[in-house]
């Protein structure tokens, strides 16, 4: 029982050190920001207002 306490502990801090890494790299969510609107439930385009980067044309894809 010891080594799963061990475990869960070793894999939570893990995650913990990931996530304050993720919040300090100050970087836009990836996925449709830049590239192509994506529709919410209602029709209503879902858009990354917040990004800098929005107003960039998306990267085409490889091989084109």
């Amino acid at each position: 029982m010891t080594l799963f306490f061990l475990t869960a502990l070793v894999i939570g801090a893990a995650m913990l050190v990931m996530a304050v890494g993720v919040v300090f790299s100050n970087r836009c969510l990836r996925g449709s920001c830049g590239g192509p609107d994506v529709l919410g439930p209602d029709g209503a385009p879902l858009s990354c207002e917040t990004c800098p980067r929005r107003a960039e044309s998306p990267a085409p894809p490889p091989g084109a």
